[in-house]
């Protein structure tokens, strides 16, 4: 039986998981529904949520009757031979609770596996969401330092003119050959960053971390959103955003469903030490020496437990402890929840801040960089100059995509923080990490 994610995803028509082919750009939609499909996380989860649905069908098999036939021949000397063949019935009546408290069980302890798989594949969607905008990230980081160590070469060009003309000292021409130097080096780093964000990408999407995954081109910068990007989210009371997350997370739904698996396991292991009161029937046919005999029997027995050496006793006791510990896990886990939403949520309002203010970080950056060197190539300024705007240039550069980096990640982790991660948060994000205006020549 073919895994199918557990969310939907936009465009899916028939089977999302028919195609699931690499051989070709993709955007984030894309990513997400191969990673889903791919992942051996969510087969292991899938196959999981299969078992257990057997293991319920197991439970119900105990309010069926149960039937056995045997069939025996032998033969001894001299000569005599004899045949039997039985049929033996028995159906259970009560059990004081048994069965129902172990069919309960397995309800709950299916209840959060589904749960849990619903979890996994959240947990794998977000990271398949920061695998492709880290991906991004790195590759506009890496066209970033191509663009500086262009302009540490167009500095170094500047310089060492005019140390030929007579006009800079050699300490210019070693300074700006120097930085040019260093950008370089920032290049090479950045393209080994680059490198290892694509293998993780490949990694999430079931591929060896050396198989090439393309992206699709980033698109033209979108408009700056408003202040505070006037998202709905902000508007709400974080009180109200904690209790729908405690709704909503699968996570918790799974915990919840621990600790009615573990109540269904002492009313078990209470019902366990009393009677059992079944019917039970048998059908007899033998042919010895030729002579056959016919015999059937029905009746009703009880079972009843005497003494066991309080083994009942002490499986109740740790069942009753077992109570406890579910219920203090998932006492736990509700604070955590609470921890993550209010962490995911204070996150998010910093990367939209950031984002924002990198905006204006990298346009002053910009415009000082051109004064600084138009004013050295005039000859009335420093390398100096030139070369401090051109380091906070770059690391402007830098500030600015992991600003929008951490944006697009945080909304991410503020709609898994909340239980609601699903493919129409896709829609709301951009395919590209930034909206600077670095080339993008570069491709994976």
């Amino acid at each position: 039986m073919p895994h199918k994610p557990a969310l939907n995803l936009i465009g899916a028509v028939g089977d999302p998981c028919a195609d699931t082919r690499t051989d070709y750009a993709l955007d984030l939609l894309s990513v997400v529904n191969i990673a889903l499909c791919n992942n051996p996380q969510t087969r292991e989860v899938w196959a999981n949520s299969r078992a257990q649905a057997a293991q319920v069908g197991v439970a119900r098999a105990s309010y069926l009757p149960s039937a056995s036939a045997t069939l025996s021949a032998n033969r001894s000397t001299p000569g005599n031979s004899q045949r039997i063949a039985s049929l033996n019935l028995s159906y259970l009546l009560y059990d004081f609770g048994a069965r129902a408290a172990n069919l309960e069980n397995a309800r709950q302890t299916l209840a959060s596996v589904i749960a849990t798989q619903d979890s996994v594949v959240q947990t794998l969607f977000l990271t398949s969401v920061q695998a492709y905008y880290q991906t991004r990230a790195t590759l506009a980081a890496y066209d970033a330092t191509i663009v500086s160590e262009r302009a540490a070469q167009a500095s170094f060009a500047a310089a060492n003119a005019r140390y030929l003309a007579g006009s800079a000292t050699p300490a210019d021409k070693l300074a700006a050959q120097t930085a040019y130097s260093q950008a370089s080096l920032n290049r090479i780093t950045a393209n080994g960053a680059m490198k290892i964000a694509q293998g993780n990408l490949a990694n999430i999407l079931a591929l060896d971390a050396n198989v090439n995954v393309s992206l699709v081109a980033a698109q033209g910068g979108s408009p700056a959103a408003p202040d505070e990007e006037r998202l709905k989210i902000f508007d709400q009371n974080i009180a109200a955003l904690i209790e729908e997350a405690r709704r909503n997370r699968p996570d918790l739904q799974a915990a919840q469903a621990t600790v009615l698996a573990a109540e269904a396991t002492a009313d078990a292991a209470r019902a366990a030490g009393k009677p059992v009161i079944s019917v039970t029937g048998a059908a007899n046919q033998s042919n010895s020496a030729g002579i056959n005999t016919h015999a059937s029997t029905l009746g009703l027995s009880m079972s009843i437990p005497l003494f066991s050496g309080f083994a009942p006793t002490y499986r109740i006791r740790a069942a009753e402890a077992q109570i406890e510990t579910r219920k203090a896990q998932l006492e736990r886990l509700r604070l955590q929840v609470a921890l993550d939403v209010w962490t995911a949520y204070q996150n998010l309002i910093t990367a939209a801040q950031n984002r924002r203010t990198t905006a204006d970080l990298l346009d002053n950056a910009e415009q000082s960089e051109r004064v600084a060197l138009g004013r050295y190539k005039a000859g009335m300024g420093i390398m100096l100059d030139v070369l401090n705007a051109q380091t906070t240039l770059a690391s402007a550069r830098q500030q600015r995509i992991q600003a929008a980096l951490n944006w697009n990640v945080a909304r991410a982790t503020l709609a898994q923080a909340m239980g609601s991660l699903d493919a129409g948060l896709l829609q709301t994000l951009p395919d590209s990490v930034t909206e600077m205006d670095i080339s993008t020549s570069h491709k994976p």
